[in-house]
């Protein structure tokens, strides 16, 4: 069991007001974390202020070798923080240990990015009357930032928000998710053997709408990264004022198989891409949209491959599914599916909850009306629907507020190009499922899936500002 503590300028400390945080499968506690009120916010934000010039001022090298510190603690540690993931977050321990490897490269990607951060030489005299005059700009930290970081990914997320700050340059204030509070203490205790400079890294914890908000108001916060629901970056940007920000929203992700694509390399990869940590991933493959001439064929190598999924204890090596973040977040998605098949959706397998386990389910005659198609459902559901031609499954797929990103499986090289030229997403990933992603590629979306760009390069472009020098000859 883990008592978790803040971290603000250089020093754990505690709170008046403590929470239990369950294991997710056992209900046991895990642990407790402190709640900030508004005057720990701001002792945190205050020593991020502190640390600015020190951060700044570091030479690259050495904010680099911190990078590669957090990196390989996280190397020698990966079994330690893959079991705390399991227990607090509910996610099958060989996912666990995945999100520990990548979050190992993130920093690593941090590391070299924070050589690589450059200016350029701008022309001049190409405009009349700057004939004498000669520029470069620099790229420079924008600020403080606040990273606010969800549950599903509590340390790979975590990561993709504090190791470009500090690349950047930028003293960062963490706050993590309430589900999900003990895998950043742990983070935070690497940190701090860092050698960073007291208020570079600050670590607080509580709810959205106080912390959270805090945070997000403050006029000494330049830039705000977050990942969550569409519903709460609307609000964060209602109340950001003018600031930096990186928001990665919601998706209802779509896969496109065509009558070209190849049933046998894609369906595992559809499985994975549905199904990982019970469905509780931004970018998880909701819809799938199947020409019709090999629906029969897909549907009869799909069902089966859900239905052998094994559902239990994360814990256990063999498990495949564990349970959701909460039993109110599976009686949503109960309410979800039993309000579908009511309006003539059809479960093929599962659509059954049991306490916070929803069973792994798909669903056929599913229409766009409904929340399991036009909504992000966040837990173990895949809808499949058919199509007579490509072009109407690029329309279907487009159908949505949401663009993340969509995977699309054919060798026809005309569909290929449709997909690219067409689809409203920010990634499309050819003969894999929107769920890939390599933590050094731009990622983020269009529409209600948000603003910005992660990806360790993309996400230091985001949070450096850009300052023009003009020199007289």
């Amino acid at each position: 069991m883990i008592d978790a503590k803040l971290y603000i300028g250089g020093h754990f400390i505690d709170a008046d007001h403590r929470e239990r945080v369950a294991a997710k499968y056992s209900g046991e506690c895990a642990g407790s974390f402190p709640v900030a009120d508004e005057e720990l916010v701001s002792m945190a934000v205050a020593a991020c202020t502190e640390a600015g010039q020190a951060l700044e001022t570091m030479p690259t090298h050495k904010r680099a070798d911190m990078l590669e510190f957090i990196s390989l603690g996280l190397k020698k540690e990966e079994s330690k923080f893959a079991e705390m993931i399991a227990i607090e977050a509910g996610k099958p321990i060989k996912q666990a240990r995945a999100e520990v490897r990548r979050a190992q490269q993130t920093f690593k990607f941090a590391a070299s990015c924070a050589s690589e951060i450059e200016g350029a030489s701008i022309r001049l005299d190409a405009a009349v009357g700057s004939e004498s005059k000669y520029g470069f700009y620099l790229r420079v930290p924008a600020g403080n930032v606040a990273a606010i970081s969800p549950f599903n990914f509590p340390l790979n997320l975590v990561a993709h928000k504090v190791a470009p700050a500090l690349a950047a340059g930028c003293p960062v204030i963490l706050k993590p998710a309430s589900y999900t509070p003990l895998t950043a203490f742990m983070l935070a205790e690497l940190i701090s053997r860092a050698e960073l400079p007291a208020g570079a890294f600050n670590l607080v914890y509580g709810p959205g709408t106080c912390v959270g908000m805090s945070l997000v108001k403050s006029d000494d916060i330049r830039a705000i990264t977050f990942t969550g629901s569409a519903e709460v970056g609307l609000e964060i940007a209602r109340n950001a004022g003018i600031k930096r920000l990186i928001l990665e929203l919601g998706s209802n992700s779509a896969a496109i198989f065509d009558a070209s694509a190849n049933l046998v390399s894609a369906v595992p990869k559809l499985v994975a891409g549905g199904f990982s940590y019970a469905g509780q991933v931004c970018i998880s493959v909701q819809r799938i949209f199947v020409a019709e001439e090999v629906y029969d064929d897909f549907m009869a190598s799909f069902v089966p491959a859900v239905r052998a999924l094994v559902s239990g204890d994360p814990l256990n090596e063999d498990t495949d599914i564990g349970p959701l973040i909460s039993e109110s977040d599976a009686v949503r998605v109960e309410s979800w599916v039993d309000e579908a098949i009511s309006a003539g959706a059809k479960a093929l397998v599962g659509g059954k909850r049991h306490g916070s386990f929803y069973e792994p389910t798909v669903l056929v005659d599913t229409t766009n009306e409904m929340k399991v198609m036009n909504r992000e459902v966040f837990g173990p559901v895949v809808c499949v629907v058919p199509f007579s031609n490509f072009p109407e499954a690029v329309d279907m797929a487009n159908d949505s507020i949401y663009g993340l990103q969509a995977g699309v499986f054919s060798k026809n090289i005309d569909n290929i190009n449709e997909a690219i030229a067409r689809l409203r997403v920010g990634g499309v990933i050819i003969n894999d499922v929107p769920t890939y992603r390599a933590d050094h590629m731009p990622y983020g979306g269009v529409k209600m899936s948000g603003l910005g760009r992660e990806g360790l390069k993309y996400a230091i472009e985001e949070l450096t500002d850009i300052r023009m020098i003009v020199i007289q000859r």
